[in-house]
């Protein structure tokens, strides 16, 4: 049965695009074609994260001393790891594979189920990959920019394969009792992260959101989806079908 997260999650996904049918697409960037919705729902998260998440987010970094807070993040970093295994396994990348299992196998057990990252101190790097970056390596393209109700800046085809990144999440297999608290710890976590960033970003960016929105697209844009997207033309999501690419810029 599908949990609780996950179909929250998934209604999510479907309200975003059920809005999106009435959105023009009159977005200057190629990659935008979507650029008022996005720009609406992300003031809407913002609204959230300045309402609740960012306040718990500083209320868990002042409580929690950085050691917890350190154990915290390597936990959910070792479970990533997993997933990331898998995606390397798919990338067929021997190299990155067999570290991300052995970043998992040192983490779990003499890393006390991840809390300590011992993988790290012993120079195995890590390795994160997803499905969407999966279907990137093997030609995949992004698609266009697309921001999602609370889970934030994302891409059409990272939300397509959204289910199957939450199936490989190990976090969801596990009972709800547990993978719901965990979720929101993972989510605080995260935000906790990201506080010194916020605020930097908050003065130093002209325009927050097209700043997020050009960092996001250029992280999930793999080394050969980059390359390709540089010597290939440019497709065009804001103009009408038919419609031929605008040639590659010249370097």
């Amino acid at each position: 049965m599908m949990r609780w997260p996950t179909r929250a999650a998934l209604g999510m996904v479907l309200t975003a695009q059920l809005l999106l049918t009435g959105c023009a697409t009159t977005g200057a960037d190629p990659r935008d074609p979507w650029e008022s919705y996005n720009r609406s729902m992300t003031r809407f998260n913002d609204t959230l994260d300045e309402n609740i998440l960012e306040p718990v987010a500083r209320g868990y970094q002042t409580v929690l001393p950085d050691v917890v807070r350190k154990g915290v993040n390597n936990f959910f970093g070792n479970l990533s790891d997993v997933w990331s295994t898998v995606n390397n396994a798919l990338q067929l990348k021997p190299r990155e594979t067999g570290e991300s299992l052995a970043r998992v196998g040192i983490n779990t057990t003499v890393g006390l189920l991840g809390v300590i990252d011992v993988a790290s101190d012993l120079n195995i790097p890590r390795h994160k990959e997803d499905f969407g970056q999966t279907l990137g390596h093997w030609g995949v393209g992004t698609g266009p920019y697309l921001v999602l109700p609370l889970l934030g800046p994302s891409t059409l085809r990272d939300t397509a394969v959204l289910p199957l990144d939450w199936r490989g999440d190990v976090v969801q297999s596990l009972d709800s009792s547990v993978s719901v608290p965990l979720s929101v710890l993972r989510v605080v976590d995260k935000r906790a992260n990201l506080l010194t960033a916020s605020d930097v970003l908050g003065t130093a960016a002209l325009d927050r959101y097209a700043f997020i929105r050009d960092a996001y697209m250029q992280r999930r844009r793999g080394a050969k989806e980059a390359a390709r997207y540089d010597a290939e033309p440019q497709e065009r999501y804001d103009l009408p079908e038919g419609t031929p690419p605008a040639p590659a810029p010249k370097p």
